[in-house]
């Protein structure tokens, strides 16, 4: 049984990650089905789907629509993940705030309906995690929101870029709110106008909206 001294979720995604390294589940392959990770880790369907979205946002697990959840290759891990490890926030944010700006000035441009779309949704799951206090799919939905914007941008080679630095901001997360999602609900209203912004294809006003974001995320 897992001990109760931090939120279930949080120790699966630990037990999970750990049995992963230990190689009980092996890269390349699926994942065990939701029922059979609530039977290994004796806990609820919910925890155990929170837990996954982490691992998910977190580059330890890659969804695959239509097919399954799997377990990521260690050789699809690039020399430059070595080297974020060790970066401090700052540094992330810095290069982070770089590379978003681009991405968001060329979603202006270039996002389409269904992008658009697909943006839309996770601001919504976003707003319905802050609602119900699910600190880790309130991580998910907003990693995923800036992910399918870098996606709207329609450059492989800036989003492979920001992919990488998906992991180190959902650790921060984890660490930065450890008693709940105050940052994500006071945020939301800026992620909201980032998203219409982008929609109306307002360049100067998304910049300002997302340095905003960006300068206000460590608060």
């Amino acid at each position: 049984m897992i001990k109760q001294k931090e939120r279930l979720s949080d120790q699966v995604y630990k037990r999970i990650k750990s049995d992963i390294q230990q190689g009980l589940y092996l890269a390349g392959h699926k994942i065990p089905s939701e029922s059979e990770l609530m039977d290994i880790y004796k806990v609820g369907r919910s925890t155990v789907r929170e837990a996954i979205n982490s691992l998910a946002s977190s580059g330890i697990l890659v969804v695959k629509r239509g097919d399954g959840t799997y377990i990521r290759r260690l050789s699809e891990e690039s020399a430059i993940d070595e080297h974020l490890r060790t970066a401090n926030f700052e540094e992330v944010n810095d290069a982070r705030r770089l590379l978003e700006t681009e991405l968001v000035r060329r979603a202006c441009t270039y996002a389409t309906t269904p992008q658009l779309d697909e943006i839309a949704h996770y601001l919504q799951l976003r707003k319905e995690a802050i609602l119900i206090e699910d600190k880790s799919a309130c991580i998910h939905a907003d990693i995923q929101f800036h992910l399918r914007i870098a996606s709207a941008a329609n450059h492989h080679v800036f989003y492979i870029l920001y992919q990488n630095f998906t992991h180190l901001i959902s650790n921060f997360f984890q660490e930065r709110e450890p008693r709940g999602i105050s940052y994500f609900a006071m945020s939301h209203h800026l992620h909201t106008q980032l998203f219409e912004a982008i929609k109306a294809k307002d360049e100067q006003q998304a910049l300002h909206v997302l340095a905003h974001i960006l300068t206000n995320n460590h608060s």
